[in-house]
């Protein structure tokens, strides 16, 4: 077992507190398909990042908004075995709701669906890719998620399953526990956890041990 402390904790989302793997991957593969892309590779570039950003990389000459509205509509409609990841929710009702957020490269439509959809509470701290220029792997939404809670970056715990996201909680100065939800134990090390564990299930908050801190075990499986 292994002690984390810390002030606050910054949930990703999609991987991490909710399992839409499956209906991404189909809404993906179905844009690629259109565009004559590669679908199993579409679908890995776009995980853990802003839908715009992997549009723009893919089709450099096309109407960015009008595919990224489409994309988005898409997943909004597709949330039929959109559900709850082991552990999220009974450590989300543990945790004081002023001491985590929910950082996501989501809009903030897509966001609530989902959340709403597995079952989840709307956090009362919410930031998406609506409010950001630069999504993940910039250190932007890290940034503001721990503005958002009024703690450093450096106090804050991330919660993340891709290595986008991996980075972007390692370059806003946080400390980060990679999950195998989505990604391998290696790809996970490359991007710069700190830990890594199966699911949120491996996390527990045992005590509140001060007002400025919080302490968790981590049940950490090889």
């Amino acid at each position: 077992m292994t002690l984390i402390q810390c002030s606050a904790v910054l949930f990703d989302m999609d991987g991490v507190l909710v399992d839409s793997t499956p209906a991404v991957a189909r809404v993906w593969t179905s844009w690629a398909r259109e565009h004559a892309l590669v679908p199993d590779n579409v679908v890995r570039q776009a995980h853990g990042r802003p839908s715009l950003a992997t549009i723009i990389e893919l089709l450099p000459h096309g109407d960015h908004a009008a595919e990224n509205r489409e994309v988005e509509r898409r997943e909004i409609e597709d949330i039929a075995d959109v559900v709850a990841l082991p552990g999220a929710l009974a450590l989300l009702q543990t945790i004081p709701q002023h001491r985590w957020a929910v950082v996501t490269s989501a809009t903030r439509a897509l966001a609530e669906v989902r959340l709403r959809a597995s079952g989840l509470p709307i956090p009362k701290h919410l930031v998406t890719a609506s409010e950001l220029l630069r999504g993940k792997p910039f250190p932007d939404p890290y940034l503001k998620g721990a503005e958002v809670l009024g703690m450093a970056p450096a106090d804050c715990l991330v919660a993340e399953d891709a290595a986008s996201g991996i980075r972007s909680g390692k370059a806003a100065g946080a400390r980060v526990l990679g999950l195998r939800t989505t990604s391998t134990d290696e790809e996970l090390l490359a991007a710069g956890a700190d830990w890594i564990a199966d699911d949120l299930s491996a996390l527990s908050l045992e005590l509140q041990i001060r007002t400025s801190a919080l302490a968790f075990l981590l049940e950490e499986k090889k």
